[in-house]
């Protein structure tokens, strides 16, 4: 694997119950094909990511066995119950050629609008900071309510940022904290918690607001529409 290129893990074992139904969220039709081809798609263009390692869940049917995308090779692991066990069962299956020490990105199966530029950024001055991640400064108005929903007070939005994907580890580092994490009983919600737990403190890199994460059945509609606007 040359020096100037990395593997992404995608995790794609989860069911994606809040959009409903009995089908995975990352199989549902989204401008005529899955979701989750889109996402592969997508970042199979970059010229910097050399291969796609996608970890799925344990008895998955609707899987296509594609082995490759844009002529890059796509491999697949069996995931665990949480996001942190899916990306750890990625970050252990992947090639020997990936060094303990090689960055690697983490990024979402729900997420097909992740712009090639931002990716870009992302790996330029990620790896120069020990790691990083896509985000967006806050820019609403932030409310803490009651358990009624009422508003009880105004939180500051200073210094506070929206988390994306993809993340950007070294291998080894962010297999060692999501195993620590694990070991503490902390449930992890992204790899850059998992390193700021274990002392690490990720860069955050502005990236387009777009890059939505497919949650609900309204995003499939919005997802559609910005899928053609993205690049």
């Amino acid at each position: 694997m040359s020096a100037s290129t990395l593997w992404c893990v995608v995790p794609a074992a989860g069911r994606g119950t809040r959009v409903g139904g009995d089908c995975p969220k990352q199989y549902l039709p989204l401008a005529g094909r899955p979701l989750i081809r889109h996402t592969l798609e997508r970042l199979a263009m970059h010229p910097r990511i050399a291969g796609l390692l996608v970890v799925l869940g344990v008895g998955d049917v609707r899987w296509d066995g594609a082995a490759s995308l844009n002529g890059k090779p796509v491999l697949t692991a069996i995931g665990g119950v949480e996001r942190s066990d899916s990306v750890l069962a990625g970050l252990e299956a992947l090639p020997a050629e990936v060094a303990d020490d090689a960055f690697v990105l983490v990024h979402d199966a729900a997420r097909p609008c992740v712009r090639g530029q931002d990716i870009s950024r992302l790996i330029e001055l990620g790896t120069a900071a020990g790691g990083g991640l896509l985000g967006a400064p806050l820019r609403d108005t932030l409310k803490l309510v009651d358990a009624t929903a009422r508003s009880v007070a105004t939180e500051p939005r200073d210094r506070r940022w929206r988390a994306f994907t993809p993340q950007l580890f070294r291998r080894r580092e962010l297999a060692e904290a999501l195993r620590d994490a694990a070991k503490r009983g902390i449930k992890v919600s992204d790899e850059a918690m998992a390193m700021e737990l274990a002392g690490h403190a990720p860069l955050l890199v502005e990236g387009a607001e777009d890059n939505i994460k497919v949650t609900t059945v309204a995003d499939f509609a919005l997802a559609e529409f910005l899928l053609e606007k993205t690049a």
